[in-house]
């Protein structure tokens, strides 16, 4: 049995822009007049495109940012909020259910996805950098789950589910209560930034830390995270012995014994990615 590889490197994203280089594919959400603003077919387009890069081999890690100043302002007023005042039951389900859907094919995609995060980072948006693996923000990114202020509950999207491990309960349960943004300097010190860095240096240092990814093992890095997914669920026991079988097959990778031969011979490894 064979399966066709996907070469998402020639994919011409309609709402949003894409490209790969160096085995990193960059997301940028690019309706800057409004602040990055998620639609209807930038939602759908998005899950699709996380849900494809399970098949691309060539892609080795991700970064998501937002063109202009801002990350993403979240659901557009005009052309979310106000349809979806006017829609029935089954049509709020099935919307909902795709958001959440788009958080699923982030969290459950190979490559290790990183968050580029300026300005404003709000509602759908401030969920998308939640849900990624790491985030690196800028003195001005202003984080806020405002659903709230629209009348809405703060789980939105897993909200309630992950943020509060990313941060502690207390914390996530007063922005989800209160919608007000999370300064950079409280997102960092409570741990939802890796690291904090000037404007002009946020793509530069999510490009340098994407590209040592790509160059690492790249079917060890899946592993890991589809074990940091999986052991949220799971007893010590359980997880310890999850975390057996995963080593154990990590241990029969080409990338293992290449790193094996590469340490005896006092040079650097290359990984290949299986």
């Amino acid at each position: 049995m064979s399966f066709t590889q996907l070469k998402l490197s020639d994919y011409q994203a309609k709402h949003f822009l894409w490209r790969v280089e160096q085995g990193v594919g960059y997301v940028t959400l690019n309706i800057p007049e409004r602040k990055n603003p998620l639609t209807f077919d930038s939602y759908a387009e998005l899950r699709d495109l996380f849900r494809d890069l399970v098949y691309d081999k060539d892609v080795r890690a991700i970064v998501i940012d937002g063109a202009g100043a801002n990350f993403s302002s979240g659901g557009d007023v005009h052309d979310i909020i106000g349809p979806l005042t006017r829609m029935s039951m089954p049509e709020l389900l099935t919307f909902t259910r795709m958001t959440g859907d788009l958080v699923k094919a982030i969290r459950s995609c190979p490559q290790v996805v990183i968050s580029a995060v300026d300005g404003i980072c709000a509602g759908a948006g401030a969920i998308i950098a939640m849900v990624s693996d790491m985030r690196i923000g800028t003195p001005a990114v202003k984080t806020a789950f405002l659903f709230t202020r629209v009348g809405l509950a703060g789980c939105d999207m897993g909200a309630c589910a992950i943020l509060p491990r990313i941060i502690g309960q207390g914390r996530a349960a007063e922005l989800m209560f209160t919608g007000r943004a999370m300064t950079a300097e409280e997102g960092e010190r409570w741990g939802f930034f890796n690291q904090v860095v000037a404007a002009d240096q946020l793509l530069p240092e999510a490009t340098k830390l994407a590209r040592s990814l790509a160059t690492g093992p790249m079917f060890a890095h899946s592993m890991t995270k589809n074990m940091l997914n999986q052991e949220w669920n799971m007893s010590i026991e359980q997880a310890l012995e999850a975390e057996a079988q995963a080593q154990a097959i990590c241990m029969q990778t080409d990338d293992f014994r290449r790193a094996f031969e590469a340490f005896a011979a006092k040079r650097k490894p290359e990984f290949v990615g299986q």
